[in-house]
């Protein structure tokens, strides 16, 4: 009896042992598939939250805006500067000028233009349209007229230029209006009412 006793116990004891070590290893696999599954998220300077009483920069700013409605008219922007990866450069401490297209103008773009621009394939070729409505430059509105006088182009992050024309007292900058402008804390923003697409794109 003592035996067949001992030998109870000694299985039971196995068992549980076994049983454990099962329920350790499927809940390591289930966390690290959890951890390869999850989706990334971005850590660079974007990422970090504002503090209060601080100023918003240009990402900030065209991420959180809203008109009279209650829409975000930059939101079209917003998701494209995120597919390209480049929102690390809209917070960067400048000083940086950017002509910020509202949803409309990307509406005028020829159909399909944005949806295929979107996709991971065309990330390149998205960040070099973008980077043609970033100025790597303190570029508020006196400033940009004092250059219309004196004939200069302003030099974007795209290699590019683009011509200043003061027609009628409005400031237009590669062929479009500047319709508003926002002072932020790494520059300025200036509201487009059209895509500034590179020529040769």
């Amino acid at each position: 009896m003592k035996l067949k006793y001992l030998l109870l116990t000694l299985l039971f004891t196995v068992f549980i042992s076994c049983k454990n070590d099962t329920e350790k290893k499927t809940t390591n696999t289930t966390e690290s598939h959890s951890k390869q599954t999850a989706p990334k998220e971005h850590k660079g300077q974007a990422a970090v939250k504002l503090s209060e009483g601080e100023d918003a920069n240009v990402l900030q700013v065209a991420m959180t805006y809203k008109d009279k409605e209650g829409n975000k008219p930059f939101s079209t922007l917003v998701a494209a500067v995120q597919a390209a990866g480049v929102e690390d450069a809209l917070v960067n401490a400048g000083p940086l000028t950017v002509f910020a297209p509202v949803n409309s103008a990307f509406e005028k773009l020829p159909a399909g233009t944005v949806e295929t621009l979107l996709k991971p394939e065309n990330k390149t070729k998205l960040g070099f349209i973008l980077k043609n409505h970033v100025a790597p430059a303190n570029y508020p509105i006196k400033q940009l007229k004092k250059d219309v006088k004196k004939g200069r182009k302003l030099y974007m992050a795209s290699g590019k230029y683009l011509t200043v024309e003061n027609k009628d007292g409005k400031i237009f900058v590669g062929g479009t209006e500047v319709l508003m402008s926002v002072k932020v804390s790494n520059g300025w923003i200036h509201v487009v009412g059209d895509v500034l697409v590179p020529s040769d794109k």
